[in-house]
This record gives C-alpha cells, sequence and structure tokens, in this order.
C-alpha cells in the first residue's frame, strides 16, 4: 500500500495523533517554558479539541467495525472545516500580532483571576497574575509566532483533509 493510500485512508487516525501532538506542545509551553495563553490562543486549542472528539470517534468506528475501506470520508471532510477553522482563527491572532487589524478589546488575559485570588492582591499577600495580551508575541521561531505556525499547521491539516475525504475511488480498498 503506498504512503498516500495509507495517509487518505487512515487519515482520522493521523489527525488525532497530530491534533493531540500540538495540543501537548501548546500546554508543554504553558507549563514549561511559562507561557502564559491569551483568549484567542486558547479558542485555538479548542478547534484542536474539536479535531481530536471528530477523529478520536471516526477511528473508533473505523477499527470496531473492521472498516476495510479506512475511516469514513465525512469525517475527513468535518475535519477538513475543523482545520480550516483553526487556520482561519489563528491567522486572524497572526495578523493581529503583526499589526495588519486591530483585534478585539475582549482580547486581553487567557488567565482569569478568581475573587480569592483577588482578594488576596489586594490584601498585599497575593502573586500577580500574568495577563497574556493577544497582540504581543511572546514566542518565535523562524519569523513566525506561536499563532502563525498553527495557522500554517492548520492550513496544512485542512489540506490534508480534504485530500482524504475526496480519496479517488482507487485509494479505498476493494469490497470483498
Amino acid at each position: 500500500m503506498s504512503a498516500y493510500r495509507l495517509l487518505t485512508r487512515w487519515w482520522t487516525a493521523f489527525a488525532l495523533v497530530i491534533s493531540l501532538a500540538m495540543l501537548g506542545f501548546a500546554h508543554a509551553s504553558e507549563r514549561f517554558a511559562g507561557l502564559s495563553p491569551c483568549n484567542l490562543c486558547l479558542k485555538q486549542r479548542e478547534v484542536f479539541w474539536g479535531a481530536v472528539a471528530v477523529a478520536l470517534v471516526a477511528t473508533a468506528w473505523a477499527v470496531i467495525s473492521q472498516a476495510r475501506r479506512g475511516t469514513p470520508r465525512i469525517a475527513a471532510f468535518l475535519l477538513f472545516v475543523i482545520f480550516l477553522t483553526g487556520a482561519i482563527t489563528a491567522g486572524f491572532h497572526a495578523g493581529g500580532e503583526l499589526k495588519w487589524w486591530s483585534l478585539p478589546a475582549t482580547c486581553a488575559g487567557g488567565d482569569t483571576a478568581d475573587l480569592e485570588s483577588l482578594t488576596s492582591l489586594a490584601l498585599g499577600v497575593g502573586e500577580p497574575t500574568r495577563i497574556a495580551m493577544c497582540d504581543a508575541v511572546t514566542w518565535q521561531f523562524l519569523g513566525l509566532s506561536m499563532a502563525g505556525w498553527n495557522a500554517v499547521m492548520s492550513a496544512a491539516l485542512a489540506g490534508f483533509s480534504l485530500l482524504a475525504a475526496k480519496r479517488p475511488k482507487d485509494a479505498r480498498a476493494p469490497k470483498h
């Protein structure tokens, strides 16, 4: 079986692993590198959680039902829509970071403060909460911010999902 046939037939399994890796990287950068997520960063994570849900159900369905034709093509199309949404969200975020346009005024602070932390801060015994601004670039690699890389990855994942949804007949396994 060629790599193309394997990729398109079992795209939901690949999308599941890649989505979990993207979420793992985001959470690891927050936990270990101290990068606080802004509101748009958290919205981008929601997209990947949606992709995990769709890919997990579709892959489980294909494995349990012993689908010889691979995962359902409708699931690959749903992943296309999800990843396209992620690419648009991340592209909007990256454009705001580059000052191409203004981001919404509500886009300040991914960390929410509860009443207890605000009270301890007011009494001078609490640690100040670090507010992450959506238009501030906190990490870059090869000239792209994390949102920029997310836009590139999400667009590529959307493209692969569309290929898997529209795979030709010869990429599918024959009926028995």
